[in-house]
């Protein structure tokens, strides 16, 4: 798309005084983790081409490579928060194509573990577009920033190495008439997602693969999409049920751009919600929203029911090894899958964005190594919530150590106390957010009054 490559005065400016000005970054992926690694790849090299299998749509739509596009997503405060910063007035451009800004608390409705939270005040707003339009408008954003490409019918099918480094990729141009190319680049990054080939790239130039921490979640999405009155829900513009450890299976409904709102039944261990209209009105009749179960009852669907499974949360750990080839980097899903109910992922790219952007300020000598151990620093609390919270759920397979155990009735109480107090819940909201860090409700304070809060159903 725009391609204006810099002045060699100005990529020299960007490089660290020690090495040679940078040439050319490849983002092997355009969704929104290969964007976002674009994003900060494009402050330092003076070229980024980032190519893409799909044929990419000129208007917000779903397509192949993002399979969960038609489902609900989730863009945390503190995501929305950073792709602010990465691209000036971005929420703006947002809003005015019709994206909702959903207070936190007074029009946003949750229920974990069986406890509707109190209302109250946490000073966040969640950004309350559709996939396709959010990945739309960045892309768009990203292919106007100086020397970036966006190449798309196009694969990464290989990697060029020159004594250990890697130094460009073999693409091939898909099409009626498929032809190969080979790009010379300084870097090549993975954000392929969870298919992504930096882990076989690996084994076959000789390195140790990652270890794997996995967390089998076994997750069905059935969703749909409706037309039904603003005022449906009464002041509430996003609900979310939880699963419990009695009842694995979740919901979510959001009111997105188009005046439209979005749906979704989802069931974990191998529940898998019903894709006719009675069988879905009858697992959403399970939740305790009765209101919401009689809205959806006499809306207008727009669509057809969509499915998408999840199997398994996955972090593949480049931070634990011990060597690793120069110019080369897995970025988002290719590091690290979550389970989606817990709307981390984006919001996660975003940070790992922010850590590429820091890592790079200080040159690219030992880049690799530098870059995964910050990201499993962005990655690990997020695992621990995702993971934890998969783990209260006893159908959920996997070893629970005590630390876990402890931790899950610990914020099962938690959840007791946000349903009494909306400070309580302010807290919890804002660390869930990632916009306050987790040792908010370890704190003393917190604490006490969470475990002198009387349990109840």
């Amino acid at each position: 798309m725009s391609e204006t490559p810099s002045s060699e005065e100005d990529a020299a400016s960007r490089a660290a005084p020690d090495e040679a000005p940078p040439r050319r970054a490849i983002v092997c992926g355009a969704s929104m983790s290969g964007l976002l690694a674009a994003r900060a790849l494009s402050d330092h090299f003076p070229k980024v081409t980032i190519i893409e299998r799909d044929a990419l749509p000129d208007e917000a739509a779903s397509r192949r490579g993002v399979p969960q596009g038609e489902h609900i997503h989730v863009l945390l405060a503190r995501g929305g928060q950073v792709l602010d910063e990465l691209f000036p007035g971005l929420v703006d451009e947002l809003t005015g194509q019709g994206v909702p800004l959903a207070d936190m608390m007074t029009q946003t409705r949750f229920v974990f573990s069986g406890h509707e939270f109190a209302r109250g005040n946490c000073e966040s707003q969640l950004i309350q577009a559709s996939r396709p339009l959010l990945e739309h408008t960045v892309r768009s954003r990203v292919s106007q920033l100086p020397g970036v490409e966006i190449v798309d019918r196009c694969e990464a099918t290989g990697l060029i190495v020159s004594d250990g480094a890697v130094v460009g990729a073999k693409i091939t141009h898909l099409g009626d008439e498929p032809r190969e190319e080979s790009l010379d680049a300084e870097l090549v990054v993975d954000a392929m997602g969870r298919s992504g080939r930096m882990k076989t790239w690996l084994t076959e130039l000789g390195y140790d693969a990652p270890a794997e921490d996995r967390v089998k979640c076994d997750v069905t999405y059935v969703s749909r999409t409706f037309r039904m009155p603003a005022d449906a829900l009464g002041p509430d513009r996003f609900v979310f049920v939880g699963a419990e450890a009695e009842r694995p299976s979740l919901f979510g409904i959001v009111n997105v751009e188009g005046d439209r709102w979005m749906a979704t039944n989802a069931g974990m261990a191998g529940i898998r919600p019903p894709s006719d209209e009675a069988g879905w009105l009858a697992f959403v009749e399970t939740m305790p929203i009765p209101d919401v179960a009689k809205a959806l009852a006499d809306a207008e669907p727009l669509n057809d029911f969509v499915t998408h499974r999840f199997p398994a949360s996955t972090w593949r750990r480049y931070d634990r090894l011990g060597r690793l080839p120069a110019g080369l980097l897995a970025f988002g899903d290719a590091i690290c899958s979550f389970n989606p109910v817990y709307g981390q992922g984006m919001t996660v790219a975003s940070l790992e964005a922010q850590a590429l952007r820091e890592c790079l300020g200080k040159g690219t000598t030992d880049l690799p190594r530098r870059f995964f151990k910050s990201a499993a620093k962005v990655i690990g609390a997020p695992w621990q919530l995702a993971g934890g919270g998969d783990l209260a759920i006893p159908a959920i397979e996997g070893d629970r150590p005590l630390p876990v155990r402890l931790i899950n009735r610990y914020v099962a109480r938690i959840h007791a106390a946000c349903a009494a107090h909306p400070k309580i819940a302010a807290t919890f909201i804002r660390v869930a957010g990632f916009l306050d860090a987790p040792s908010a409700i370890f704190s003393p304070g917190f604490m006490a009054r969470v475990l002198s809060t009387p349990r109840r159903k």
